[in-house]
């Protein structure tokens, strides 16, 4: 993740004074204002870093929780600074939903906070090391029934050799959420927690959790073969945020950039995308939403390329192709399929 954005620990602690302050001035429906729904005080008050946390929160507390994001709609998560009535407000919540790495300024806010029932999501899975190239195998789906449940084993095998390029721009890769295998694994452990923080609820959250990871198999087997034959396995993509994803159905991403969206590909990265988009015959550059479009248009224009959106998730605002994780997730599908030419 790129240095720069990091806030000095104690220019955030000065600010969670200054957020303290100033929520005592405020309400509950003050910190909702921040890109949350409102609370009552029968409602568990739940404090997400950003939308794929949300999603998690809202979809397995039900009406038991009130959630907060403290990522607004449209905003970048990467380049979120807090605001210090936010600040404030994370040492207000009951339950702190986070992914470290991915905000800097959001994991140093949560460790000044001193809220007990934090949960890391990045502690529910198995992380792994990304950089702008990542190459997935074909991991032989067909009656391999472990997929779409827990996931222990299958990605701690890779090796150096494997086809991943783990490059100076490299190391844990926070983009859990776009893999709906290791997204469920983390809402199981979402769920489980949840029962802990509010037990007299914890029937609800066990049967949410059970809905929402139904919904995600779903969507893992509808990936499995929706992808399982095409003509080309390789995508470019700016922001180099699908390494999980092409892990899990056997493609290969290579992006433009490492996973920090706003980092500027070298000319070297540039002409090697030229030579990769020929000889795998990709189609495609895609681009997202929250972030400048002009580095992939410039080599789509170069190189002869069409240009389309994959979105990774972390926000839902008007322009996004669905209204919810699931939607969205449905939509990136069917653009790969398009842009890889599944059969």
């Amino acid at each position: 993740m790129n240095v720069r954005r990091l806030i000095p620990t104690t220019a955030v602690a000065g600010a969670v004074v200054l957020g303290l302050t100033a929520l005592s001035a405020c309400s509950t429906s003050d910190a909702a204002s921040d890109g949350g729904s409102g609370s009552n005080g029968d409602q568990l008050k739940v404090t997400a870093s950003f939308y794929p946390m949300q999603f998690l929160a809202e979809r397995i507390g039900g009406e038991h929780v009130a959630v907060t994001s403290l990522t607004k709609p449209g905003v970048e998560p990467h380049d979120l600074e807090l605001t210090p009535r936010q600040i404030g407000s994370i040492s207000e919540a009951d339950y702190v939903l986070y992914l470290k790495g991915i905000q800097p300024a959001v994991d140093d806010a949560i460790l000044q906070s001193g809220v007990k029932n934090t949960v890391d999501a990045a502690t529910l899975t198995t992380l792994e090391n990304h950089g702008a190239e990542v190459s997935g195998h074909d991991h032989g789906h067909e009656g391999e029934e472990e997929h779409g449940h827990e996931d222990e084993h299958g990605h701690e095998e890779h090796s150096e050799g494997d086809g991943h390029n783990h490059g100076e721009e490299g190391g844990a890769d926070p983009h859990i959420w776009l893999d709906p295998v290791k997204y469920a694994e983390v809402a199981k452990g979402v769920g489980k927690s949840l029962e802990k923080a509010d037990p007299d609820h914890a029937a609800d959250y066990k049967k949410n959790t059970e809905a929402l990871v139904g919904e995600l198999d779903k969507l893992n087997t509808a990936y499995e073969t929706g992808l399982k034959n095409t003509a080309t396995k390789t995508f470019i993509t700016t922001h180099s945020a699908f390494g999980y994803l092409a892990e899990r159905y056997g493609l290969t991403q290579q992006g433009i950039a490492g996973i920090d969206p706003e980092a500027e590909p070298t000319p070297a990265r540039i002409q090697e995308l030229h030579t990769i988009a020929e000889k795998e015959k990709a189609t495609t550059v895609f681009f997202e939403t929250l972030a400048s479009d002009k580095t992939a248009k410039t080599l789509a224009k170069d190189t002869g390329l069409k240009t389309d959106v994959l979105d990774p998730l972390e926000g839902i605002t008007k322009k996004s192709q669905g209204a919810d994780y699931i939607e969205v997730m449905e939509s990136n599908l069917a653009a790969l399929q398009k842009a890889l030419g599944a059969k």
